[in-house]
């Protein structure tokens, strides 16, 4: 991915990697023997080793509709920051889709302040829903660099739900769980996000329109498994309710 994202008007747009047409590439159908050949891959690098650092892909709904919670999750990201360090350390990395085929990923980062401050110069733009193109890049960034944990926020699913299903299974494959927290009712969105946290081995959970109390728990939960597994979501789930909800549900 290359290029730099079209100035919107308003907030000044976030450096990140993205293709010419200003998305992130869809990824070419797999065979059997590219889907061996990259969980081979991705188990030699030993993403979840004892002492790794971990490594999250936190995904969001830019469209228009998302503008409230994406204000609320610039707040609450820090949160992931640090329950995290309380745990090890841990690299964000934030793909957000939006408008006309727009979908695009930052670097790996490693500081609340910076990961906040790029979040604040995205704008919310009308679109449709592109969590393909999510899945997609969570899958290569999981064989590139090794992945713990996708989290993704959003309200709504207008895609082919077993196209998005065949994804999913590929980051199952790669032991990479998808945390979905879903904003408000929207049935369609739950059946296909409910399928995806299962396929992957991780979670979805709703959470009320504007209840940042409810997202912050779940994002510091996500976070915890990011940094240290299993074994801190368990111990985590003792104290708070989201961590609670999330292993509940893994497999």
């Amino acid at each position: 991915m290359s290029g730099e994202p079209t100035k919107p008007r308003g907030r000044e747009p976030v450096s990140a990697k993205d293709d010419r047409s200003g998305g992130l590439p869809q990824a070419d159908a797999s065979t059997a023997d590219d889907i061996a050949a990259f969980v081979a891959k991705a188990r030699a690098m030993s993403p979840h080793a004892p002492g790794a650092k971990g490594r999250l892909i936190f995904a969001l709904d830019a469209t228009m509709s998302r503008q409230p919670t994406w204000d609320m999750a610039c707040a609450l990201q820090a949160d992931m920051f640090r329950e995290a360090a309380a745990l090890g350390s841990l690299d964000i990395r934030l793909v957000y889709y939006r408008g006309f085929n727009e979908c695009r990923a930052t670097g790996w980062i490693s500081d609340s302040v910076r990961l906040a401050t790029l979040m604040s110069k995205i704008d919310c733009r009308g679109g449709d829903t592109q969590i393909g193109k999510v899945l997609s890049e969570a899958r290569r960034e999981a064989v590139a660099s090794g992945v713990r944990a996708v989290v993704f926020v959003g309200d709504a699913m207008e895609e082919k739900v077993d196209e998005l299903c065949a994804k999913a299974g590929e980051l199952g494959m790669l032991k990479v769980p998808v945390f979905l927290f879903q904003e408000g009712y929207d049935a369609v969105a739950e059946q296909a996000f409910r399928e995806i946290a299962r396929l992957t081995g991780g979670a979805w959970c709703r959470f009320d329109p504007g209840a940042a109390a409810q997202l912050r728990d779940l994002l510091r939960a996500a976070a915890a498994y990011a940094a240290g597994g299993r074994e801190a979501l368990l111990k985590l789930s003792k104290t708070t309710s989201g961590a609670a909800l999330l292993i509940g549900q893994m497999k």
